[in-house]
């Protein structure tokens, strides 16, 4: 037997394939291909099409081929119109057809020789039936109805000799007797979708099914319930599935769509393929053993047929990380990791005799573990940090500034600090009362201490001018008359424009009237430092100032200072009544009076705060999201006006927390959110599936018109009231446990004094 991965191309794609008994011949059919070929050393040789003649039809038209088990001329195909047609190898003519049965009304799906009786043939049909041909009288002796609506395949049981199997489109295994065909021995579902597919274990009794809910399982049907022993996972519906020889555990299988390779594999290890042949460019739709564990055939819809020996295959697991690695927003880190325990039996051997560890059949037993690491946060009281939020989280009832310390309290508490802040700057932004942020008006406060301090600069001047007055009158004369003379001088050189001096001097003049005294001001007067008018100065000396400018000025600077004090500072107080005298009015300086006042320009927060809250969402936090829109109530408007916030993300916003607090079983916190939801498709949720449909207790048919009647069968063995027995028309209350039921009265007032079911079935039933 050659062990050689070879292939041929052929004008069609084929639908099956199969093997003689000697495996020294494989036969391919389909709609536009069926010949045999014989399997040479290192090629396929054609030695029969059976494709010819000049009355092609439907009946050439394969959908599966059979080889008889114990006859090598003897060949049977299910044709798409219907037909089983039985072909002869040995006939002398061109044209190999034999027989044609024709009892199927439908498209026949899969055609079958017993193992041990070969003149038996059984075949499964798009109709919903199996029919039993027997070859020596050539007729169907035994039909097989499956109440389904189509039968994809039969195989008969290798280890008795009258049962067979039989897989249907809506998820059924039903196992048959030859000898009763009136009634299946039982049946039961295997798969929620369409079973394409089924293999008898040939050691075990196992029977494995494909279907297209990307799923293969094996079934043990050693005993009276088929209980369910090993599910393997796939990535796409399977098609085929043929178990390996001489290996217990391995099992092949090809996909309908989306997946080309064909996979061995290991039940005990259900995720990943124990090995993986990627030869084919198209699906392949048809697989057989060639009696041997290491070689297999396979066809394709890329009109390919492909002899594969197991040293080609790929191996997936050995490619697979060992090691894995992941973590969430909050920083929790999983990290799951892979450990050999199985070792190599032969490893002590010498190394001519080792064992090739990529060829090798043997199972690799590895432990799996997984350890999760969880960020310790503090303050949290709980495993979950979005229940306790949704549970204390008050969203309306209190003033929106009461709602956003509670909600913040609650956020600090469980340790979401940055949360906590959003609740805080929320109410900081629309319960503050400064007008439209930044246009504050000064307060009573701040009015009232400019008014003192303006009025305690006019008492300092109604000083001044009393000292000067006080001490004209108190002086001798030639004194009086000298310092006369040198106030007028002062006077003449304040009046002076070139000499200006207001309520701070500043030494940059060439001539200083004033005299200073060093003890008070130090060196500031002789670095340019502010000197106030109110301290005695005694200069002599005019020439001890510093110019201001290191080089000179291109042209004159006009000084533009305000006017000079009439009346310097004096050291005498309490001269009120004498500064009254001379007329000095009780004014406000005209440098202290507020011309204008500063007047930031608008702001409008909503930019802000719609970004920070779709920050949030970003990072899968949607519950602070609709929660502080829920808050915000009436002034969420301006929020949605100003910024943009379309209506299709706050939807988002509300349906995903929505959907959240249902997966937590928060159905209260779930409803007041729709409650205080302003979008109608949001507020429109309550309103849906309200209705319970139940269904006719007779036919299992569901109750469209009314909820008592049955339309299929006219019968309200549904509605009837556990307690009078009388056909329910109004209120019907039933107990979930048992499913008994009445008058919504009668059942009220029955379990007022009793605890178990009225129909005294021993079910505890409540009514709340």
């Amino acid at each position: 037997m050659t062990a050689k991965t070879m292939f041929v191309t052929q004008e069609g794609p084929a639908n099956a394939l199969a093997l003689n008994k000697d495996n020294s011949q494989v036969v391919i059919a389909g709609r536009n291909v069926f010949k045999v070929f014989s399997i040479e050393e290192n090629e396929f040789v054609e030695s029969c099409n059976l494709r010819v003649g000049k009355n092609l039809n439907l009946n050439f038209s394969c959908n599966d081929v059979a080889w008889n088990t114990l006859e090598d001329n003897i060949l049977a195909t299910a044709a798409t119109n219907g037909a089983v047609v039985v072909w002869n190898l040995n006939r002398p003519s061109r044209s190999k057809q034999d027989h044609v049965f024709s009892d199927h009304k439908r498209t026949v799906n899969k055609v079958n020789f017993h193992a041990i009786e070969p003149s038996w043939l059984i075949s499964g049909s798009q109709d919903g039936t199996m029919k039993c041909f027997d070859l020596r009288v050539k007729e169907a002796i035994r039909t097989f109805y499956s109440n389904t609506e189509s039968v994809r395949d039969v195989q008969f049981c290798p280890h008795s000799t009258p049962i067979f199997a039989a897989v249907s489109e809506n998820g059924s295994v039903q196992q048959w007797d030859l000898r009763k065909p009136e009634r299946h021995v039982f049946q039961f579902s295997a798969h929620s979708g369409p079973v394409f597919a089924c293999d008898w274990h040939p050691e075990h009794s196992w029977l494995a099914t494909a279907s297209r809910d990307k799923t293969i399982k094996v079934w043990d049907l050693s005993t009276a319930k088929p209980s369910l022993e090993h599910i393997i996972n796939t990535i796409a519906s399977v098609g085929r599935i043929k178990w390996r020889p001489q290996r217990k555990y391995h099992i092949a299988s090809c996909a309908l769509v989306v997946d080309c390779s064909i996979n061995v594999w290991d039940i005990r290890r259900p995720y990943v393929p124990f090995a993986s042949f990627d030869q084919h460019k198209d699906v392949a739709t048809g697989i057989a053993w060639r009696g041997d564990p290491q070689i297999f055939l396979s066809t394709s819809r890329d009109c390919t047929l492909y002899h594969h020996n197991f040293k080609d295959a790929t191996r997936p697991a050995d490619k697979a990380n060992p090691q894995g690695i992941s973590f969430n927003t909050q920083g929790d880190i999983v990290y799951s990791w892979r450990v050999n325990t199985s070792t190599n039996k032969s490893s002590k051997l010498p190394g001519l005799l080792r064992r090739n560890a990529a060829t090798s059949d043997d199972f690799v037993n590895a432990n799996s573990s997984l350890s999760y690491f969880k960020k310790s946060n503090l303050g949290l009281k709980g495993d979950n940090a979005f229940l306790l939020c949704a549970q204390r989280y008050l969203l309306t009832g209190r003033p929106l500034a009461d709602l956003c310390d509670h909600n913040a309290a609650v956020a600090k508490d469980l340790g979401k600090t940055n949360v906590s802040i959003v609740w805080s700057i929320i109410k900081t932004l629309y319960t503050t009362k400064v007008g439209d942020f930044g246009q504050q008006t000064p307060s009573r406060e701040d009015a009232q201490s400019a008014t003192m301090s303006t009025g305690h600069i006019d008492r300092d001047k109604k000083d001044e001018a009393g000292d000067i007055e006080k001490k004209v009158n108190k002086t001798p004369n030639n004194e009086k008359d000298d310092y006369e003379n040198e106030e007028d001088e002062k006077l003449k050189l304040a009046e002076d424009p070139a000499v200006s001096f207001g309520d701070f001097f500043f030494g940059d003049s060439e001539m200083d009237p004033l005299s200073i005294d060093f003890e008070r001001v130090g060196n500031i007067g002789l670095t340019g430092g502010l000197v106030t008018t109110t301290d005695r100065i005694d200069i002599q000396q005019p020439d001890w100032t510093l110019p201001t400018e290191a080089f000179a000025l291109r042209h004159e600077l006009q000084d533009r200072s305000p006017p000079p004090e009439q009346f310097p500072n004096s050291d005498s107080p309490d001269l009120n009544d004498e500064a009254t005298a001379l007329g000095v009015e009780d004014q406000p300086s005209s440098l202290l009076c507020v011309s204008w006042c500063l007047r930031l320009p608008h702001w409008d927060p909503s930019n802000v705060v719609v970004a920070a809250l779709k920050h949030h969402a970003s990072q899968g936090d949607i519950q602070t999201s609709a929660s502080v829109l829920l808050a915000l109530g009436e002034k969420r408007r301006s929020l949605i006006n100003n910024a943009e916030l379309d209506e299709s993300t706050q939807e988002q916003w509300l349906l995903a927390y929505i959907d959240m607090l249902t997966r937590f079983k928060l159905w209260d916190v779930a409803t007041q959110v729709i409650q205080l939801s302003w979008i109608m498709s949001v507020c429109q949720l309550n309103q849906q599936s309200t209705t319970v449909h139940t269904s006719c207790g007779q036919c299992d048919k569901p109750l469209i018109r009314s909820g008592w009647l049955c339309d299929r069968c006219h019968t309200a063995n549904s509605a009837i009231c556990a307690l009078c027995h009388r056909v329910v028309k109004g209120l019907y209350a039933w107990c979930q446990g048992c499913s008994h039921g009445g008058h919504m009265e009668h059942i009220q007032k029955w379990l007022e004094t009793n605890k178990v079911c009225p129909t005294g079935c021993g079910h505890l039933c409540e009514y709340t």
